[in-house]
């Protein structure tokens, strides 16, 4: 073990830097398209449309149970590529890393991204490296762009929801939010919480191949199941009926979130999503998606209704309340 850290003269552009980029990002996410460090990737065509996010990802503290921020930058812009129907290609990370922060630590991460690239089938064919002096950043930001191929004739999209459809959430919520939120706090739950950050772009391509008319699909990132489907009632101009007690919440989850005053719903998650298909096809959809690890709590929680931009949860008794914003950021530095 060596306590070799990052210096400033590491984002000099001179010997430093070049060594920082041979020894340890080429290694790590080098191909064909990076390896000639010019200043921009030169891609061949796609076949379907192109379908392009940015990211940027400020996750405290940059390593929580279950994952990185590593991890998390690929992995999150990959399922936002997904989301719209597309399958990941290529991606460009960007690194502010602050001054002293271990090169052991960089390494760590730098193998996260390989990992998690190998597992997606992406390239990182692109990037840039800066670093700042200490106090100015918090160990290492991570920006990133993805370049997807649009599987489908058209996007997904909100204006594609139509009433009737049913509403299906991927797997169980919570698990992110609350992770990160007890390695940073320091809180010792006495209980088993790992992020359930993982790609779902399996999920999307095994529904399309399986024939699902897929309308409309959203990951549940900063602001969780709650934020995301008051924003798509919103974009959809339709109503949701969402039946509380088919939400699944793993008892961990529920635990901390009744112990530290946070709303399960409201939790922000990297390895879930809620969509949107046919009534007549909600069963074969969860049987497909319920194939995967990451959809293994894969349910229908509601229907789309005429109602105007209006999201009502149901009780296990029947009455209904609406579900409006919060107020107040839970947690910031989630992702």
């Amino acid at each position: 073990m060596t306590d070799e850290r990052i210096l400033l003269i590491h984002g000099s552009g001179g010997e430093s830097t070049r060594q920082l980029i041979q020894q340890r990002l080429l290694p790590a996410c080098g191909n064909e398209w990076l390896n000639p460090l010019t200043d921009a990737a030169v891609l061949p065509l796609l076949q379907g449309r192109p379908v392009f996010t940015t990211d940027g990802y400020v996750v405290s503290p940059p390593f929580f149970p279950g994952g990185d921020i590593g991890m998390l930058s690929v992995i999150g812009t990959c399922n936002d590529l997904a989301m719209m129907g597309a399958i990941p290609r290529w991606l460009s990370l960007s690194f502010i890393l602050e001054e002293s922060l271990p090169l052991e630590r960089f390494d760590k991460i730098l193998t996260s991204i390989r990992s998690a690239a190998d597992e997606a089938g992406v390239q990182i064919v692109t990037g840039d490296t800066k670093v700042v002096e200490r106090g100015k950043a918090d160990q290492i930001f991570i920006t990133t762009a993805g370049v997807g191929e649009l599987l489908l004739p058209a996007p997904l999209q909100p204006s594609r929801i139509q009433p009737g459809d049913a509403i299906l959430l991927s797997n169980d919520i919570g698990r992110h939010g609350m992770a990160v939120l007890a390695r940073r706090e320091g809180i010792q739950l006495d209980l088993d919480l790992q992020s359930d950050v993982a790609l779902l772009s399996p999920l999307i391509q095994a529904l399309v191949q399986q024939g699902i008319e897929l309308h409309c699909a959203r990951d549940l990132t900063r602001g969780g199941l709650g934020g995301a489907l008051l924003e798509l009632a919103t974009q959809s101009g339709c109503g949701f009926q969402v039946n509380e007690v088919d939400i699944p919440v793993v008892p961990a989850v529920a635990a901390a979130c009744e112990w530290l005053g946070f709303d399960p719903l409201f939790v922000a998650n990297e390895g879930c999503c809620v969509l949107f298909v046919p009534a007549s096809q909600a069963s074969a959809a969860s049987e497909v998606l319920q194939q995967f690890h990451a959809g293994r709590w894969a349910t229908r929680i509601g229907t789309v209704t005429e109602a105007c931009k209006d999201v009502r949860l149901k009780n296990a008794f029947g009455i209904q309340r609406p579900l409006s914003w919060h107020t107040v950021d839970q947690l910031p530095r989630i992702c």
